[in-house]
């Protein structure tokens, strides 16, 4: 930490005054919401830590390692030059370096952590009153409005999403919401053919702090995956406002019409790459949303937006906590590891990157993630999400996978959308059915079949392998009314192409699990 030590003790401007301290958690790197919200820098007193438990954890990529910390760094150095004390600790865990402290500051004030294992590992302090909790106002809404919009579950979006707009008035007109639907999501559907260009994100300078990180990682946590891409590590607060500038000026015109889209050409497209640094609190979501909100944009693209910030984000983040992050279900019964349907085969090794799959479609999204750490939300349902909830893959095994994958995952928000959403593992407790597909919808959004040896529609082994889901998983699936109309298709499918149907299924498990390239039937 030589350079960020030093850069600290050039910036620091604290006097010997009384101060309010609080510790802020790495994912919480701002002063404008908070304890010290309000309080003039030379009043605060920041209390920050680096876990060496925590990265070596799981095996995090590396770029994602290299954000959260450079983001801490610069925020410390932020805060020192504004006039605030700043106190960053290094130790083996959070409630090491904290407990010491206590006994020489007093109890620390903090908001509550948004991460379960956070709250988990600092939980005795807490009881032993040595760090007072204040209610997380870095969300837009809170438990109560929650529970005010989905009193039981089933937990819905859509029942919590319009109780939202009404309390905040966003996007309402004398009490009905504006373009007279909630949801322009039915407009937010086109297939993007090159046109208009799809922005290119802004880069970054690395300064010796950043660097002094990124050395950090590559060192320490040699053995993690990913590549560090320096150039787009947004660390400090001008690179956060500098993304975010670029996003207003050049995606969010058309974030709506091309949301779902997918393409070789861009792993951006039209959204906005902020979310890793929202979940820092970097940027915050009220700010977002009301920028958003203040923009003349088409109705289609800022609903869009206000609906994945205001709706989705915050219902994933109350529905993780109603549930104690998937361990209860809707009538407190523990659900272990979830599994709705039963999944129970393990993530194939082409997630890791190191065997490709032969489906240029998975290929190119999973390159992309270890690469980046980034992919968009159609990305992460409609193909890696799609291809391992149909090949029966653990739910859990992939929410890990997604957990240390993605630069903005945390437990709250990965494993909502993937246990959720994505692989249909608590059944119907926040959404209404699995989201999966064949190759159709995928070769319908996106360029990726161009490229493929596999033809979609002929020999692509995705579409039998989604007729050999709904077949294997009938019973479980019958009464679903959202898919009625593929399960009579269902029936209405040859004897014999369902047994082809699980044939593909039986061999692309097989392929895929061994780590061997699929190739289509006819030049096998």
């Amino acid at each position: 930490m030589r350079a960020f030590q030093q850069r600290l003790a050039e910036v620091s401007r604290a006097s010997a005054t009384s101060r309010t301290f609080a510790y802020l958690p790495y994912d919480q790197l701002t002063t404008e919401v908070g304890p010290l919200r309000g309080l003039p820098p030379n009043e605060r007193g920041i209390v920050l830590v680096e876990s060496r438990e925590k990265p070596a954890r799981r095996p995090y990529h590396a770029q994602k390692l290299a954000l959260l910390l450079a983001n801490q760094r610069q925020f410390a150095l932020e805060q020192a030059a504004q006039g605030a004390e700043v106190r960053l600790i290094v130790a083996d865990s959070f409630a090491a370096a904290l407990e010491p402290l206590v006994a020489q500051l007093g109890p620390l004030q903090m908001m509550e952590a948004a991460e379960r294992e956070l709250r988990v590992e600092l939980a005795p302090l807490v009881a032993a009153k040595k760090l007072m909790l204040l209610p997380h106002e870095g969300f837009l809404t809170t438990p109560a409005d929650f529970a005010a919009a989905c009193p039981s579950a089933p937990y819905r979006m859509d029942s919590f999403y319009r109780a939202i707009r009404k309390k905040t008035g966003w996007l309402m007109e004398k009490g009905k919401p504006r373009g007279g639907k909630w949801s322009h999501d039915a407009e937010n559907r086109k297939a993007w053919k090159g046109e208009p260009a799809a922005p290119t994100p802004p880069t970054f300078e690395a300064d010796a702090v950043t660097l002094e990180v990124v050395e950090l990682v590559r060192t320490r946590y040699a053995k993690h995956p990913g590549r560090i891409d320096v150039g787009s590590l947004a660390t400090t607060h001008s690179d956060a406002e500098r993304l975010w500038a670029w996003a207003k000026r050049e995606c969010l015109s058309w974030f709506g019409p091309f949301e779902d889209a997918m393409s070789t050409r861009s792993t951006t497209l039209f959204h906005s790459r902020i979310s890793a640094l929202m979940n820092l609190h970097r940027l915050l979501p009220r700010r977002v949303c009301e920028d958003v909100l203040a923009m003349d944009l088409p109705l289609a693209s800022q609903e869009g937006f206000v609906r994945q910030v205001l709706g989705w984000r915050e219902f994933v983040r109350h529905v993780h906590r109603a549930s104690d992050g998937f361990r209860c279900g809707p009538g407190g019964e523990p659900l272990g590891r979830p599994s709705h349907l039963g999944a129970h085969e393990p993530l194939p090794p082409v997630f890791w990157g190191g065997a490709p799959s032969g489906l240029h479609c998975l290929d190119t999204v999973v390159n992309s993630v270890w690469e980046e750490g980034y992919g968009h939300h159609i990305t992460r349902l409609m193909v890696l999400s799609n291809l391992a909830t149909l090949l029966d893959i653990e739910p859990r095994a992939l929410a890990d996978w997604f957990w240390v994958a993605y630069t903005d995952a945390y437990d709250w928000v990965v494993e909502p959308n993937v246990l959720g959403m994505g692989t249909f593992a608590v059944g119907e407790l926040m959404t209404t059915k699995p989201y999966v597909s064949g190759a159709g919808y995928i070769d319908k959004m996106s360029d990726y079949c161009k490229s493929c040896r596999f033809d979609p529609k002929s020999d692509c082994p995705v579409t039998p392998l989604y007729w050999a889901f709904l077949e294997r998983h009938s019973v479980a699936l019958a009464e679903n009314p959202r898919l009625f109309m593929p399960m009579n298709a269902l029936k209405k499918r040859l004897a014999n192409k369902k047994r082809e149907d699980a044939a593909t299924f039986e061999r692309v498990r097989t392929e895929l699990a061994a780590g061997r390239v699929l190739t289509p039937r006819k030049a096998r």
